[in-house]
């Protein structure tokens, strides 16, 4: 007997009602010079300084193919640089500009909220084994 399952509908469902949200926030906080999804760019950016377009695309999990026409609008509204790795000039390096390192202290101010409002009425035992079994489910998908 197989039983019938929804997760996979689940997490889509979650990922574009939070997406919708964190915009609607991220408007709201008076962010317009990026999305959501620039958001993530930027947001490993703000940890790292530069990556390569590989590694943004690892820890984002965002295709090269939408990764490059994004990264090509951020850097046309003067959140990131492109520049040519000095050791392979094949490499390309992405660094974060100024103008993006002034929208990290509001950004993080909306992603606690956003965090509050993800895990409202979880224990904190609950929110331990929901993301241990996401990060199973992430293991899963990337064997």
């Amino acid at each position: 007997m197989v039983i019938k399952t929804y997760g996979g509908f689940l997490i889509s469902q979650i990922k574009q009602l939070q997406g919708r949200v964190f915009e609607r926030m991220l408007k709201e906080s008076g962010i317009d010079a990026f999305n959501g999804a620039q958001g993530r760019i930027l947001y490993v950016l703000w940890e790292k300084e530069k990556l390569t377009i590989s590694e943004i695309g690892h820890l984002t999990s965002l295709a090269k193919t939408s990764l490059t026409s994004m990264l090509d609008r951020m850097e046309e509204s003067g959140l990131v640089e492109r520049r040519a790795d000095q050791n392979n000039r094949r490499q390309i390096i992405i660094s974060i500009t100024d103008k993006a390192r002034n929208y990290k202290e509001e950004y993080d101010r909306v992603s606690l909220e956003m965090n509050e409002l993800f895990y409202k009425r979880f224990s904190e035992e609950e929110i331990e084994q929901f993301e241990e079994m996401l990060r199973r489910l992430i293991q899963n998908l990337e064997e």
